[in-house]
């Protein structure tokens, strides 16, 4: 049985969280492969509104298998106040949660560091969410980290000491490490909790699984634009966040994965520093802000909102290797007469078509205008009744992406998902 996999493709919230709910009916395991806390998936249904920032968002259906897989980093303190929030919704998660043993674990100390390096930036700080991703990464790829393996060896303690040493040499002249010790008590206490969760070898689990006939849906976290490789570098994050991701974050080989699914919004949002050229930085961007309620799930920050981006969105789904789009928050377009697209770029004085080695703070969008459908559409139940406007704008972004729109979000709310 084949893997699918479900990714954003611009700069992360993009509405993930609401269609891996969406769909998790269709599957028996959603598996997490990359990222940390630093995401937020929003989920909303039956009057309940809740972010999650490790846990995969199949959690709250009945029957279905939710993996955290190596490709993860896991900061306990925030995963225990994670798993308390949803056993207070009477969600069993000790049943349904498993973690991978080879995910690794972001220190005290890590998030320290992130604290330093973006303040040692200035003026030249890339938006870090400072929940010590980075850093967690760093020392993954310096083979240095601590995995969730080690929790329960016996020289756990002696390998977090030697790791928390090396920290603090980097740290020796700020004042960041005075307040440590009652950090490093709550995640010492936090990793003594995880203990009573099931740790797992998923490369094995999610293999045999799929060969036994288990539908498994791959979860990605941030956005394409955000790709440690292919996004708007050094404005990213600090991992893959596209479908070849899915294979080293879960140990799924290329051959397994059949469905790619690609969320995208209407229009176009970023958080943090970094280049965004359809960006609207008038009344009409504060208007699609306060209309999408688009403010950081994690970290509460205002998002810059633009226009849809074609070149970019283009750029995804050939990275990808998309195979399906799913269209979000068309709702928060509801009260606009006329809407744009950025078709190209105009970057040193030529114009452009594709996503460059970089973008410019002098690159500008080449916008075509179309008409809104200027109505509520949150009310609508099926296809049938959208606005001939939005059925065009539909049809205008198919034609120039190459790949059809099988979801569109007409809402915030599970049941306000349109299947096409």
């Amino acid at each position: 049985m084949a893997v699918d996999v479900l990714l954003g493709l611009q700069w992360g919230d993009e509405g993930k969280g609401k269609i891996v709910d969406f769909l998790t009916p269709k599957y028996d395991i959603i598996a997490r492969f990359q990222g940390g806390p630093n995401a937020g998936h929003t989920l909303e249904f039956e009057g309940i509104k809740h972010v999650l920032h490790t846990i995969p968002s199949g959690i709250f259906r009945d029957n279905v298998i939710n993996v955290i897989g190596n490709g993860v980093v896991i900061d306990p303190v925030i995963l225990k106040n994670e798993i308390e929030q949803l056993e207070k919704l009477n969600v069993n998660v000790k049943e349904k949660l498993l973690i991978s043993k080879k995910a690794h674990l972001i220190l005290p100390t890590h998030k320290l560091l992130d604290k330093a390096s973006e303040i040692a930036k200035g003026k030249h700080k890339i938006g870090s969410t400072l929940k010590g991703i980075g850093p967690t990464y760093m020392d993954k790829t310096g083979r240095n980290g601590l995995r969730v393996g080690d929790i329960k060896s016996e020289d756990f303690k002696e390998k977090y000491n030697r790791l928390k040493n090396k920290h603090f040499a980097l740290l020796k002249d700020s004042d960041l490490i005075k307040g440590i010790k009652s950090l490093e008590n709550e995640f010492l206490v936090c990793i003594d909790y995880l203990k009573n969760f099931e740790h797992i070898d998923s490369e094995h689990f999610l293999n045999n699984a799929s060969e036994n006939g288990k539908k498994i849906l791959a979860e990605g976290a941030q956005g394409t634009l955000l790709d440690i490789d292919f996004g708007t570098y050094p404005f990213v994050t600090s991992s893959n966040t596209i479908t070849a991701g899915t294979c080293t974050g879960l140990g799924i080989a290329p051959n397994k994965i059949q469905k790619i699914v690609g969320i995208f919004k209407a229009y176009c949002t970023r958080v943090g520093s970094g280049p965004f050229p359809s960006e609207l930085q008038n009344e009409v961007g504060e208007t699609m802000r306060k209309i999408g309620h688009e403010y950081g799930a994690t970290t509460g920050r205002e998002r810059r909102c633009g226009w849809i981006d074609l070149p970019a969105l283009k750029y995804a789904i050939m990275i990808n290797g998309v195979t399906e789009l799913s269209m979000m928050k068309a709702d928060v377009l509801d009260s606009f007469e006329e809407i744009y697209v950025c078709t190209h770029y105009l970057q040193d004085g030529k114009e452009i078509d594709f996503f460059p080695f970089e973008l410019s703070d002098n690159t500008q969008p080449v916008l075509k205008k179309i008409k809104g459908w200027n109505m509520d559409i949150t009310k609508i139940e099926e296809e049938v009744d959208f606005p001939i406007e939005l059925s065009n704008y539909i049809k205008f972004l198919e034609k120039e992406l190459h790949v059809p729109i099988s979801i569109v979000s007409v809402g915030p709310n599970r049941s306000e998902t349109i299947i096409r």
